[in-house]
């Protein structure tokens, strides 16, 4: 699998590199000779610099060209599938997905859907946990409503700031068009990313509590199968009414 760096993280590696450099030579100087507890410092030095490369890693992912369904907007473990009676951000009942990013996870958030940008607000706030469940409306984060180019909308993508994680990246603008699985920011260093849809937009959950995702690759919600006999039901709602005495 190709996978290169996120150029949001360059400043983060540069800096990094530069800390834990200056310390391992700060580590072996009083000594002024290699010793043992210098390769141990240089271990810890070492995992900590991967760590911090590895934390923008930007692997390619192989997007689902089905139609009538949502891919996931982020790496992580789904921690809510939540019908919700109303929604600040839409109006009437919705469906909310949430997905908790990990330290250990890939970050890079990617669009859902193929469609064009109508809003993006951006919210400053406080740094729960990000599995804690009102993070979502008491934390710093950005909205992005997308009107799906195939699919009933708007589709609501959220990025949520964590307990470790202080600056949310979001390349998009109001008027922008987005392809399915197309990267638009990050969150860094842990945090929190939902989808909200329209309860009625004839999506379902495609995933379950606890599943790990990929943002890009997994499908997330796909749409609803309607059975014969709810299809005969809808279809004798939508008949006239008789004109006989009642």
């Amino acid at each position: 699998m190709s996978m290169t760096i996120a150029r949001e993280g360059i400043r983060e590696i540069c800096i990094s590199t530069a800390i834990l450099g200056t310390a391992a030579i700060l580590a072996m100087w009083p000594a002024r000779h290699v010793s043992p507890a210098f390769w141990a410092l240089v271990i810890l030095f070492g995992a900590a610099w991967v760590f911090s490369i590895a934390f923008f890693r930007d692997p390619r992912r192989r997007i689902p060209n089905d139609t009538g369904i949502l891919v996931a907007p982020a790496d992580g473990r789904v921690t809510e599938i939540t019908r919700l009676d109303s929604c600040e951000d839409m109006p009437g009942p919705a469906i909310r997905i949430g997905i908790f990013l990990s330290v250990f996870d890939v970050h890079i958030n990617r669009s859902p859907c193929a469609g064009r940008v109508i809003s993006r607000t951006y919210r400053r706030g406080e740094f729960l946990d990000a599995r804690h469940p009102e993070c979502g409306i008491r934390n710093e984060s950005n909205t992005i409503s997308i009107q799906p180019a195939d699919l009933a909308g708007p589709i609501i993508v959220r990025q949520i700031a964590g307990l470790i994680a202080r600056r949310i990246i979001c390349h998009l603008h109001v008027g922008d068009t987005v392809e399915r699985g197309q990267r638009f920011g990050l969150i860094k260093f842990g945090s929190r990313t939902e989808v909200i849809v329209p309860a009625d937009c004839g999506l379902e959950p495609a995933v379950s509590l606890n599943q790990h995702v990929k943002g890009g690759s997994t499908v997330l919600m796909v749409a609803r199968r309607v059975s014969e006999s709810d299809r005969k039901h809808e279809q004798r709602a939508q008949e006239p009414a008789s004109a006989g005495a009642c």
